[in-house]
């Protein structure tokens, strides 16, 4: 029916590839209910070894774990929802097709796929770490009609990103400096490529005409150089 809102509603899009780049297609499929809610977790984690004979310690920063993503996904064929009406295999076809989509081995690398939820402005690459179902509703004959099944997913970076976000000063991102007092573009090029003389080409991307005489608390953007 037009202009039924339920009708236009964005489902969430799971996604799965073979490779870490995201680059090779291994089969997507939409979920059936948008999740109510979701948990995303983030811990940090310190070192906190306290030296004998002190009677405090001080934490020291070790590492940023990966992002977590928690989801419950509904899956139903009462044909309540979508008119999906599957009294005989009930939502095991459903749950199998989803199961096989995150969790079962990829032929050529040997490891579960690749995943990318896809919701809204929600974009998260990741990796199934837990898949747990629980059946709700049985036909006469014994089979789920209708099930829960909880997921968890931890987050991944591919490797190049990685090693260069894990590289505060690399060159292969983008950076964004508040610029300091006495400080002119030839020497913040020299300290974020090692090589001042990229200044030019950054000078034009921010429109600089005078890049020796930079204002303090002005913000300059410094993009990837291909060197």
């Amino acid at each position: 029916m037009p202009g039924n809102p339920t009708n236009n509603l964005m489902k969430m899009l799971v996604k799965a590839y073979s490779d870490s780049r995201l680059q090779e297609p291994a089969g997507e499929m939409s979920v059936q209910v948008n999740p109510e809610s979701y948990v995303h977790k983030t811990e940090v984690k310190y070192d906190s070894k306290q030296a004998f004979g002190t009677t405090g310690k001080q934490l020291k920063f070790a590492k940023i774990e990966p992002q977590k993503m928690d989801f419950e996904f509904l899956f139903d064929s009462t044909g309540i929802i979508d008119g999906l009406n599957d009294p005989v295999n009930g939502v095991e076809t459903q749950i199998q097709q989803f199961r096989e989509l995150i969790i079962d081995y990829d032929g050529d690398t040997h490891r579960p796929r690749y995943v990318q939820l896809v919701w809204g402005t929600l974009l998260f690459n990741c990796c199934i770490d837990t898949f747990e179902v629980t059946y709700k509703l049985f036909n006469k004959d014994g089979a789920p009609l209708r099930a829960v099944v909880r997921a968890a997913f931890t987050g991944f970076k591919e490797d190049v990103r990685r090693v260069a976000e894990d590289n505060p000063s690399s060159p292969d991102l983008t950076h964004v400096r508040v610029v300091k007092e006495g400080e002119n573009l030839p020497l913040l090029c020299h300290r974020i490529y090692r090589d001042s003389k990229y200044y030019i080409e950054v000078a034009k991307i921010n429109g600089l005409n005078n890049f020796r005489k930079l204002k303090a608390g002005e913000k300059i953007v410094f993009p990837p150089i291909k060197k």
